[in-house]
């Protein structure tokens, strides 16, 4: 599987990476999937404190200690919880996550993180205080990249101006084009990769589409209605091609996009993804008549 720098660091990612947070808790079934995905060329596991609580790093860490060194390992910061009232609170402060980092590092068995996420963020936030924060792991040798997760264009600018992040990661799919509008072409310019979650929208746009829209879209998808879902659906299956393919090549094709971020909770989803191809189903034509059948939505429109 091809892979791509992540902005301006020394790590290279696969274009496809595995999303942990719906790996569920079972251990055997989480390692097989996760196994399944490194010997197929996937080499990026993203996953968060906040997932499951701490269990989601705890899973990941034990499935992985054998193959730790195959590995780029994403984790993210900033949701202070309890994990015996399963609460939390926003806590972007350098204190927090200077002890956090600690906590991650013991359930993920391991004593560094490759890239390391702001789980959100907001424009009032003590910006300058995060970076530093993240600035210091770095120095400290505990985490080798940086980043923040976030949809907000606000938030993103600012981190862009005033910190050395390497990669953003936003929702971007065929019925999310809210990037295109708003950071994709600054994020390009200035060397910061994009990693896309949300790539198949709820599943809405994969072969079993038609019923995920009845479950997932039945309330309409942003600002399309339940109806327009249908018939984008039925218009891209028109096209004869795989759509997870397409939903997942579109993606790519934009410069800024280093990898598109899927969840798997079984064998067969992981697979679904896996096995298509990912180097020629998307020319320029294709591309742009894709465009033709979705609705560029601003920021402003839906936040």
């Amino acid at each position: 599987m091809k892979k791509n720098r992540l902005g301006q660091s020394d790590l290279y990612i696969s274009e496809l990476t595995l999303g942990c947070m719906s790996l569920g808790t079972n251990k055997k079934q989480a390692k097989q999937i996760v196994d399944t995905a490194l010997d197929y060329g996937i080499n990026h596991l993203d996953t968060a404190d906040l997932y499951d609580f701490g269990i989601n790093e705890e899973i990941i860490g034990e499935v992985i200690k054998d193959r730790r060194k195959q590995i780029i390992l994403t984790t993210k910061v900033g949701n202070h919880f309890d994990s015996h009232k399963k609460d939390w609170f926003w806590d972007p402060s350098k204190k927090y996550i200077l002890e956090a980092v600690k906590q991650s590092l013991q359930r993920l068995q391991t004593d560094y993180i490759d890239f390391y996420m702001l789980h959100g963020g907001t424009i009032d936030d003590p910006i300058d205080e995060t970076i530093d924060a993240f600035e210091t792991l770095k120095k400290e040798g505990l985490i080798r990249a940086y980043g923040i997760s976030s949809i907000r264009p606000n938030v993103i600018r600012e981190y862009v101006k005033r910190s050395n992040i390497d990669a953003v990661m936003m929702q971007y799919n065929l019925l999310d084009r809210r990037p295109e509008e708003a950071v994709l072409s600054l994020l390009e310019s200035e060397g910061i990769s994009v990693l896309a979650r949300g790539p198949l929208a709820q599943g809405m746009l994969t072969t079993n589409g038609r019923n995920r829209i009845f479950e997932k879209g039945k309330q309409g998808y942003l600002n399309y209605s339940t109806d327009e879902l249908l018939t984008i659906f039925d218009q891209l299956n028109q096209l004869n091609l795989n759509l997870n393919e397409l939903a997942l090549t579109y993606i790519l094709k934009h410069p800024a996009v280093s990898s598109v971020v899927f969840g798997a909770s079984s064998l067969k989803q992981l697979q679904e993804n896996i096995t298509i191809d990912l180097t020629d189903t998307m020319n320029d034509d294709l591309y742009e008549h894709i465009q033709t059948l979705t609705k560029p939505i601003t920021y402003t429109q839906h936040r």
